[in-house]
């Protein structure tokens, strides 16, 4: 076996390598002078089982091509087979028409990474699951529950005023049910309405949740936006200390100040995607926000 990892999420892959007791096997990625990227394996690959380590975050497009280039590589390298591990899979959430003119953007990626010689798909927690029938290859979408679940019993569990599990919109409700189960926790719903410019808001929770602690459980955090108003909802129910869970940590643009301005206590998040802070900010400006490992 053989691991490869782009420019994406390096400290992960070696994370995940060192469990295995694989060393990551060397590449070299550069680019041309008009930015074109260059790709160059450094060992052979020649009937061997390689994975390649790269989650298509921001930048998306460049990690996306990046990963595509390397898949290509190794192909040509004549490896026996390919697994490409998408700890986030950039475009999922473009997984329907929006309207007249649109394009289906999750189902041209899954083209584009078969074509370009992927053998199999190794992904956490897809936006939707109907992301999984795009691909003419298997597909393996893991859960990060478990993960959480071992944080909430080794950090939480004992500590919360009669916790319950929030799910942010009704279409998160079966994710947020799977991690109340497991947990033996109750499961309050958020049912959430979009204003006029986009912008996500709660309108009314299904559950009472005053004077208990709550853990909100998303699969993204993009904007912030959602969340935000998710926990303002809660505590104008009364809902006492609120938590936050997230697979993908995407944090576009002003997000990481909104949430360290919100009413959350903590926002747990996986590390499928870097927390890169932009040239301005500092990691200790957002206290609230922490990362755990989903490399095991």
């Amino acid at each position: 076996m053989k691991i490869f990892t782009g420019l994406a999420h390096p400290q992960l892959a070696a994370e995940v390598a060192a469990l295995l007791s694989v060393p990551l096997s060397p590449v070299t990625i550069t680019r041309f002078l008009d930015g074109e990227i260059n790709v160059q394996l450094q060992e052979g690959v020649r009937g061997e089982d390689v994975f390649i380590i790269q989650p298509t975050c921001f930048p998306v497009n460049d990690n996306m091509m990046e990963l595509a280039i390397l898949i290509d590589a190794v192909r040509r390298g004549s490896a026996r087979r390919i697994t490409v591990v998408l700890p986030y899979f950039g475009y999922s959430r473009q997984d329907r028409q929006m309207g007249p003119g649109t394009p289906i953007t999750a189902k041209l990626v899954a083209d584009m990474l078969t074509a370009a010689g992927a053998d199999r798909i190794l992904t956490l927690d897809l936006h939707t699951r109907q992301v999984q029938g795009f691909f003419n290859i298997p597909l393996d979408n893991l859960s990060a529950r478990r993960v959480f679940q071992a944080y909430y019993d080794a950090h939480l569990k004992g500590t919360l005023c009669n916790p319950l599990i929030v799910s942010p919109d009704i279409g998160g409700v079966k994710r947020a049910r799977s991690l109340a189960e497991s947990l033996c926790l109750d499961l309050v719903i958020i049912d959430k309405r979009r204003a006029m410019d986009g912008m996500a808001y709660a309108m009314n929770v299904i559950g009472d949740v005053a004077g208990r602690d709550c853990i909100v459980f998303d699969d993204i955090i993009d904007s912030g936006g959602t969340l935000v108003h998710c926990a303002a909802a809660l505590k104008d129910h009364g809902a006492g200390d609120i938590i936050g869970f997230a697979t993908h940590g995407v944090l576009s643009g002003t997000a990481k100040s909104r949430l360290q301005a919100s009413p959350f206590k903590k926002i747990i998040l996986t590390n499928s995607i870097p927390l890169r802070p932009s040239p301005k900010e500092k990691l200790e400006e957002f206290p609230k926000i922490c990362k755990i490992s989903i490399a095991r």
